[in-house]
């Protein structure tokens, strides 16, 4: 049965990814497409990450902020997909040093969400600094920005946990809640298991509102901010513009994919985060057009918990999803993603190798620039109670 207007573009573009994956996976195609999107990239200055004063500020050596999209000096880049009216500020892990850069620029961007996609410690090393209060109650202090950071609740789910915080100006008194989105089921070296507990969370943020373009842009990060953090923007970017598009043949996921690299280097590191996002497209897709059989599968491979968090079951689906039911339309079932690769590195070991771009696009290894333990250059700030 055909469907038209809406139903039928995310009917066709689905479908058109589902073959070109299908085309990849049985020519083994993955490494040279992802070297085919590092050919079709362009070097962009960042000299002022280069700066004496700005290296200690880098998280890692070959990780720097272009010039023309950086913020300030801290290690980000805007990513703004007009298109899709869509815009990011994609972002390395907090040093000890550069919490209180990180508040500051989400007070100054007037961000209303930080989308937390890596664990604080990964296979032994520390990927990332605490930037945010322990517990409920608790406060950050950070004196030299101005800024205070407060914990007012939190939820804790399987895959991932939602805090509740409220930022600080001290120097006027003005609070603003901020939603810590944290997605804590990405391994290290890897991909998710499969694609439903992610597309799970990315509909939980999308629900939130935090990714609207009429508000600032929503805070992303990985450990290095290009990973993980690129995968999420472009499976995001590629699942609004499928709900745009009106030609089926119109989306070209690595054609996006190098326009989202014009503004921040070597997002998604490896052949395999690639066809992950082609993966959680189609099987978004297919919850975009209503596939009672991915809503079925998405509650086995959530726990009650963390299905209450965002509500299958609900009409309508948040972001402008179609509340009309649509027929189901035959995808195969990508979710064990069975055809694995082999892992290439992501976001290694601080003080150890990671595969990133020598050009910026092309893979290649280099040496961290900080320590394994970050025990020095601690910023200032301090820890308090509230008086509730």
């Amino acid at each position: 049965m055909l469907v038209s207007g809406y139903g039928a573009a995310v009917l066709g573009t689905a479908m058109h990814v589902e073959r070109e994956l299908e085309a990849l996976d049985r020519s083994n195609g993955w490494p040279q497409a992802y070297l085919e999107v590092g050919n079709q990239c362009h070097d962009y200055p960042y000299r002022v990450a280069r700066a004496p004063e700005n290296r200690p500020r880098n998280r890692y050596r070959d990780v720097s902020p272009y010039d023309h999209s950086r913020n300030d000096y801290i290690n980000a880049n805007f990513v703004m997909v007009e298109e899709a009216q869509r815009s990011y500020i994609l972002t390395q892990g907090p040093l000890p040093n550069t919490c209180s850069h990180f508040w500051l620029m989400v007070w100054q961007q007037d961000s209303k969400a930080v989308i937390m996609l890596n664990r604080l410690v990964e296979k032994d090393s520390i990927k990332c600094s605490q930037y945010w209060p322990s517990s409920q109650g608790e406060s950050l202090l950070f004196e030299e920005m101005g800024i205070s950071v407060h914990m007012m609740g939190e939820d804790v789910g399987p895959y991932h946990t939602v805090r509740y915080l409220s930022l600080q100006n001290t120097m006027t008194g003005e609070a603003r809640a901020i939603s810590h989105f944290h997605y804590n089921n990405w391994p290290d070296f890897g991909v998710p298991e499969s694609p439903a507990s992610f597309l799970s969370f990315l509909f939980m943020v999308r629900e939130s509102g935090c990714l609207s373009y009429e508000r600032g842009p929503a805070v992303v990060h990985c450990s290095a901010g290009i990973g993980r953090s690129g995968t999420f923007a472009l499976i995001d970017t590629c699942l609004v513009l499928m709900e745009k598009k009106e030609h089926p043949f119109s989306l070209n996921i690595r054609k996006v994919l190098v326009s989202l690299r014009k503004y921040r280097m070597g997002l998604i590191q490896t052949p395999e985060q690639l066809r992950f996002s082609y993966v959680a497209v189609i099987e978004g897709a297919k919850f975009l057009m209503g596939d009672e059989n991915v809503r079925k599968k998405w509650k086995q491979l959530t726990t009650e918990d963390h299905a209450r968090s965002y509500s299958f079951d609900s009409s309508p689906p948040p972001s402008g999803i179609i509340s009309k039911k649509h027929k189901a339309f035959r995808l195969s079932d990508f979710s064990d993603l069975a055809t694995r690769m082999p892992d290439s590195g992501e976001e290694s070991s601080e003080g150890g190798t990671r595969k990133r771009g020598l050009d910026e696009c092309k893979p290649g290894t280099s040496r961290d620039e900080n320590p394994k333990v970050e025990g020095s250059n601690k910023t200032r700030f301090k820890r308090k109670r509230l008086n509730l």
